[in-house]
């Protein structure tokens, strides 16, 4: 019988194998995805599914550039430990994935793992990795930034804990803007702002610390009536230490970001502009499980 792609996608969705693993064993079973399921275990190819529920808190940033640097990509790879973050099969994986992003033309991380690697694609090469390895790993997120007449410079912090892209529209050349470019995104590493400037700023985000910062003072056992004048006050810090432009420079506190920008651009002789940022850290906002190795250890035993 003729193999429908829905098969195929149900089959991987449950095992976690490779996508032309799942298509010949469909083939060999006729459709049948409880005996495929079987058969793909006694194969050792639905490790992977095993393995999925596992947190993957460790891992890898990479960045990667375009040869003119008008494009940049930058992806997070998962994996349970620190030490499979060095693993030499892992990193090239991350390596090559991050050229990949570059290179090719994608929506999401979802649709990056269905981009070619080799014979198969990246997902199929994930999921050899997860049984070759003996971890959970997985394509966190992935993140690509193009703009006309920009130039993109990044920098990477711990080995693969942070990563920085900082997309700098000017008409002056990569070169020009190399050392610039790397000290804004040294900058954003350390300081973590979540706007460029405050035309960025969401609503709702403003909302929302202001609903905190009142509450603070309503603890504090300020009056009522001074609380909005305080709140005010207070919100205006917290934005500035939000926003890149208007922090204090981490290698000259004597300047805003802002400030630095326009003294660099002078003596570059080109304006220059931040327009794009973006800041990966590995494992930010993931719920990181706490084990007690003497009970793993009896798990392991048991």
């Amino acid at each position: 019988m003729a193999v429908t792609a829905t098969q195929v996608k149900e089959l991987r969705e449950r095992t976690g194998a490779g996508m032309m693993d799942c298509k010949n064993v469909l083939v060999e079973t006729d459709g049948d995805i409880e005996r495929s399921i079987e058969i793909l275990r006694e194969r050792g190819l639905a490790k992977a599914a095993k393995k999925a529920g596992r947190i993957a808190s460790e891992g890898l940033v990479r960045i990667r550039f375009s040869p003119d640097f008008s494009k940049a990509a930058m992806v997070e790879v998962n994996s349970e430990t620190d030490f499979v973050a060095k693993n030499e099969d892992f990193i090239g994986f991350v390596d090559r994935l991050s050229e990949l992003a570059v290179e090719s033309e994608w929506k999401d991380a979802e649709e990056l793992l269905e981009a070619g690697y080799d014979s198969g694609s990246v997902r199929d090469r994930l999921n050899a990795l997860i049984s070759t390895i003996g971890e959970n790993l997985s394509l966190r997120r992935a993140q690509k930034l193009e703009r006309p007449g920009a130039v993109h410079v990044g920098y990477i912090h711990g080995g693969g804990r942070i990563g920085v892209i900082v997309g700098l529209e000017t008409e002056a050349s990569y070169a020009e803007v190399e050392t610039m470019g790397k000290d804004i995104a040294m900058q954003i590493a350390s300081m973590n702002p979540k706007f460029i400037d405050e035309s960025q700023v969401d609503p709702e985000y403003v909302e929302s610390e202001k609903k905190i910062l009142v509450q603070q003072a309503l603890n504090e056992g300020k009056p009522a009536d001074i609380v909005e004048r305080m709140v005010a006050g207070r919100l205006k810090k917290v934005l500035k230490e939000s926003c890149l432009l208007e922090q204090k420079f981490v290698k000259n506190a004597d300047l805003t970001v802002g400030q630095y920008v326009g003294e660099a651009a002078k003596s570059i002789g080109k304006p220059v502009r931040i327009a794009d940022m973006a800041r990966y850290e590995v494992g930010e906002g993931i719920e990181k499980r706490q084990e007690n190795f003497a009970e793993e250890v009896a798990k392991q035993i048991g």
